[in-house]
């Protein structure tokens, strides 16, 4: 069984990927490197495979650099930051597949259900991870050319913007599997036992799925 090495030691993107990695992790490499290091788990690796295939994604200018003229010369010395309104659902825009998710102020609440399902024949219409995924890209990086219409193409699988990141549900399908296996019906401690083997499942290069033979093989019971 291989243990994790540590990132230092790794030679190759390849070999990362072998390896399971918390986005806490991610975030702390990205860091140290000097790296952008906002984003899920899905942005942070393709910005560490970027490092290994020897560019460097920097993380954006700070506003201070950006804008100076958000710098206050006087008593506090603090950066003005410019703080963007919260966006809300705006009831007073008409709704097409050529408005903005950032004008419109779009929620995953009924108004914007009803839309989709008028648009899709769908009902009740059902927003998909994906399109959760990159609504969420859209706040993040005030996309305003970012339109109801883009949002329907991804529910199709036309367009790609954010995916969601499936390896985030690893550690829940994992102890799912462990606790659902009858061979661990009387482990009185299920969660503690599983948390124990998936810590060594995850950082090795062992595929990250829960198998019976993993208990016979680590013998951790």
């Amino acid at each position: 069984m291989n243990n994790r090495p540590l990132f230092e030691e790794i030679k190759s993107f390849e070999e990362f990927s072998q390896y399971y990695w918390y986005r806490e992790e991610l975030q702390k490499i990205c860091r140290a490197l000097g790296l952008k290091s906002d984003g899920g788990k899905i942005e942070l690796n393709k910005v560490i495979e970027a490092y290994f295939n020897g560019e460097k994604l920097l993380p954006e200018k700070s506003v201070a650099s950006r804008h100076p003229e958000l710098v206050s010369g006087s008593a506090s010395n603090k950066i003005q930051k410019k703080i963007p309104k919260r966006v809300r659902d705006d009831q007073s825009i008409m709704l097409s597949l050529n408005t903005s998710l950032i004008e419109c102020g779009f929620t995953f609440g009924p108004r914007f259900r009803q839309f989709f399902e008028k648009e899709t024949g769908i009902n009740p219409f059902k927003f998909n991870v994906n399109m959760v995924a990159s609504v969420k890209k859209v706040k993040e990086t005030n996309d305003t050319n970012f339109t109801l219409g883009d949002l329907l193409d991804i529910y199709y699988g036309k367009k790609t913007y954010a995916r969601y990141d499936k390896s985030a549900l690893q550690w829940n399908k994992f102890v799912q599997d462990f606790c659902a296996d009858p061979a661990n019906a009387n482990i009185p401690n299920k969660l503690k036992a599983a948390a124990k083997l998936w810590k060594i499942v995850r950082e090795s290069t062992r595929e990250k799925v829960y198998t019976h033979d993993l208990l016979n093989e680590l013998n951790i019971l």
